[in-house]
């Protein structure tokens, strides 16, 4: 799969090779997985995950980002900067609200 985008004087091609493709989706399978966790340390006002969990997979997820993009994967970068930033929020959560 390829897309063209037309500037002036050259063409860009942009091509989709098929393991961004594979990546973004099990990316937002994981996302879809994340975003109740988040919204119920809102509802609950409670960070529920641990430091041990959250700091280490939100960096994880921040290298993959500039992983990915280097090799052209930029929907599997984008993906992995969203699940990145829920990992961030998970981790702000445990900081703000109140621990059991």
């Amino acid at each position: 799969m390829a897309f063209h985008c037309e500037s002036p004087g050259r063409a860009i091609i942009f091509k989709m090779m098929w393991q961004d493709i594979v990546i973004t989706i099990v990316s937002f399978v994981f996302t879809l997985s994340l975003v109740p966790q988040v919204i119920y340390g809102f509802k609950k006002k409670k960070g529920f995950i641990t430091y041990l969990t959250s700091v280490p997979t939100c960096t994880g997820m921040f290298v993959l980002v500039f992983t990915y993009y280097s090799l052209s994967l930029f929907l599997s970068a984008v993906m992995s900067f969203i699940i990145g930033v829920l990992w961030l929020i998970l981790a702000v959560q445990r900081w703000i609200y109140p621990k059991d």
